[in-house]
């Protein structure tokens, strides 16, 4: 089929770009690491053109930094770069609350509630139990989700990049921490609950003292 190669080769630069993502995200390749195409391409046994294109993907979403003549690097973010994230995903939630407040919420938004609630479950749960892996995979569904309410594709896909830049800061840190459990964030059932009823304070209220939580943690490192 003409096209099909392209089809393929995209798909396989996905697939990459979506692996190494769950590496840094996991903290198997911690902040600083460095490694080449040629590496990753024979770790995963392809050619080197879809891993250059996922890894200049994934430069592009700030995972990575362009090393010259040596390759890439897992981005290192500071404490000061991850405060600039709360607030910015402070902002865009805020918004994206206000917006359902205002307009409501789309045809269909029922059925993503439910979905949205199961996420929330399954991240409240592993949150609970001190399981960080389990806990990232469900959040980031939960969060790109519930944004998906507004079906504004450029807020969710913004949101998501933020909330993946903020896990990337955070797995070392609290890989290291012995009381993992009273650290991570579980009101997601909660806040699931205060959008279904359309209570805008309740929600607000969940918010606020979410991001207040990622600022008190972000302090004690």
């Amino acid at each position: 089929m003409p096209g099909s190669g392209a089809v393929t080769r995209n798909t396989l630069r996905q697939q990459i770009a979506d692996a190494l993502r769950d590496e840094v995200l996991a903290g198997r390749l911690p902040p600083g690491t460095e490694f080449t195409v040629k590496q990753i391409a024979e770790q995963y046994e392809v050619s080197a053109t879809p891993v250059r294109e996922a890894l200049v993907d994934l430069s592009a979403q700030g995972l990575l930094e362009l090393v010259q003549h040596r390759g890439f690097r897992v981005r290192i973010f500071t404490v000061d770069d991850f405060r600039g994230m709360i607030e910015a995903r402070s902002l865009v939630v805020d918004g994206i609350f206000r917006r359902l407040a205002e307009r409501g919420t789309t045809p269909g938004s029922g059925e993503m509630l439910v979905s949205v609630r199961r996420r929330g479950e399954e991240a409240r749960r592993a949150a609970q139990s001190g399981s960080l892996e389990v806990l990232i995979g469900y959040d980031l569904r939960f969060w790109r989700e519930l944004s998906g309410l507004v079906a504004n594709t450029y807020i969710s896909d913004f949101l998501h990049r933020i909330r993946v830049q903020c896990w990337v800061f955070a797995v070392p840190h609290l890989q290291r921490e012995p009381r993992l459990r009273a650290d991570l964030w579980d009101g997601h059932s909660e806040l699931v609950d205060a959008v279904t009823l359309a209570d805008a304070d309740a929600v607000r209220r969940i918010v606020a003292g979410y991001n207040q939580h990622a600022l008190e943690w972000v302090a004690r490192i």
